[in-house]
């Protein structure tokens, strides 16, 4: 068997994490400026989350295109920073489960900015408010219909005589998510999975280098090894693994990669 090397990369690789957290971060003020660290190159963005090389630059902070400037979906304005931070990234997460609406997604970016001002936070999209309090889907229901938003990019469904409901890709995206322990304080997105049907595969900024991960091992590393020929049984006892989570490695380094 050939173990694959895997050092981390020099932190000006933009395809690479821009720095990690220290592990010992826990109090809530250091989680709540966490969502505003550089954690991300943009092109990282893209690779983890499967997007077209780009995608990320666009959604973030925008673009131009014959001469003429398109405003980003998820910053307020466009900033010209190549890294993006936990809140982004949570943010286009988010975007992500959207890509095959069929509809430009700037089309969001209204209800975005509705949010925003009525959350009072520059991630709305990845605020406890939204997806954990009781009111959050009606919030984002009102936010929707002030801008008339498209339906193929509804967060919100309402049903004839049914309570709001989160449409489906909403609903994958709220899967994702795991929170900080609720204490009496604000809560905030403490990890997240890359794909809500894959559950073990998942990010946490404070490890690994923001990069996906089971059980610490990241998939990345136990995907160059299947590629190299080595038994996942094999890479499995290495790792000291279940041998289902490293199919679930293998499944995700796949299906990011398709």
């Amino acid at each position: 068997m050939r173990l694959v090397d895997s050092p981390l990369r020099d932190l000006d690789d933009r395809n690479y994490a821009i720095r990690a957290p220290p592990e010992n971060m826990e109090s809530m003020g250091d989680i709540i400026d966490l969502l505003e660290r550089p954690t991300y190159g943009l092109a990282q963005v893209d690779r983890i989350l499967g997007l077209p090389g780009g995608t990320a630059r666009r959604w973030i902070d925008g673009y131009r295109r014959g001469g003429k400037s398109y405003p980003p979906v998820i910053r307020d304005v466009s900033t010209g920073h190549e890294s993006a931070t936990w809140g982004e990234f949570i943010e286009t997460r988010l975007l992500a489960e959207y890509r095959d609406a069929g509809v430009p997604l700037i089309r969001l970016r209204p209800a975005i900015e509705v949010l925003r001002e009525e959350l009072d936070t520059p991630y709305p999209l990845a605020s406890a408010r939204t997806w954990l309090e009781v009111d959050g889907r009606d919030l984002v229901r009102r936010a929707q219909e002030k801008v008339d938003l498209d339906p193929s990019l509804s967060l919100v469904v309402v049903r004839e005589r049914q309570q709001p409901l989160w449409s489906r890709p909403a609903d994958d995206f709220r899967r994702s998510l795991e929170w900080t322990p609720h204490n009496g304080t604000a809560r905030h997105v403490r990890l997240l999975r890359p794909i809500a049907d894959i559950p073990d595969v998942t990010i946490d900024p404070l490890r690994g280098f923001g990069e996906p991960v089971v059980r610490g091992v990241r998939t990345e590393v136990i995907g160059e090894l299947v590629r190299a020929g080595d038994p996942p049984d094999m890479i499995a006892e290495m790792y000291e693994l279940d041998r289902a989570l490293v199919d679930q490695a293998v499944r995700y380094e796949l299906l990011r990669a398709a």
